[in-house]
């Protein structure tokens, strides 16, 4: 038995409607579907949803499929109740994030701006200085998404750590010249 699978999912806050493979759901901060794997049943049983296996034996497959979808499934439901936020920072001389409407601008040392659009139920907050963004969506995969193709802007570099991080990574340092002794 899939041990992650097994486990059942609350969904305190969201209505969830299933119908055959094809399990719905809506809450305050959005709505959404999601089509289970034919290896797969969902039910309802006293505001949890269990995700369980068709099948008698189960093969490693099978247990693979069934903990992703009961993972995959949770984050979708838990993001419409309190949406998923992770911290940009923005490292460097002049290194900056502006938002003009739905797209953010950025300084990041280049000749010329880079201009990144933000998907609608992605919102973003930035810092007085512009180097601190916060990212907040109900969709965690598409917020993932999101972070690291601002990151791919100006990755960190090692040796002065300037570019752009999560707040939660950190940069592995490397020592610069040593200088001579003469």
């Amino acid at each position: 038995m899939s041990k992650i699978g097994r486990k059942p999912i609350d969904i305190q806050g969201a209505e969830v409607s299933i119908s055959g493979q094809e399990i719905s759901y809506k809450g305050k901060g959005g709505s959404g579907a999601f089509t289970l794997p034919k290896e797969l049943t969902a039910s309802l049983a006293d505001k949890k949803l269990v995700i369980t296996s068709r099948e008698k034996e189960i093969n490693r497959e099978t247990k693979t499929l069934w903990g992703m979808s009961r993972a995959i499934l949770s984050n979708e439901i838990s993001g419409l109740n309190a949406p998923f936020e992770k911290v940009v920072q923005i490292n460097g001389l002049g290194f900056k994030a502006a938002l003009a409407g739905k797209k953010l601008d950025l300084t990041l040392g280049y000749s010329h701006k880079i201009s990144c659009d933000i998907p609608d139920n992605v919102k973003v907050e930035i810092d007085k200085t512009g180097q601190i963004l916060t990212l907040k969506s109900p969709n965690k995969e598409l917020l993932g998404a999101i972070c690291d193709r601002i990151k791919s802007f100006r990755p960190p570099e090692p040796y002065k750590g300037t570019g752009i991080k999560l707040s939660t990574e950190t940069i592995a340092r490397k020592a610069g010249k040593a200088k001579s002794a003469a």
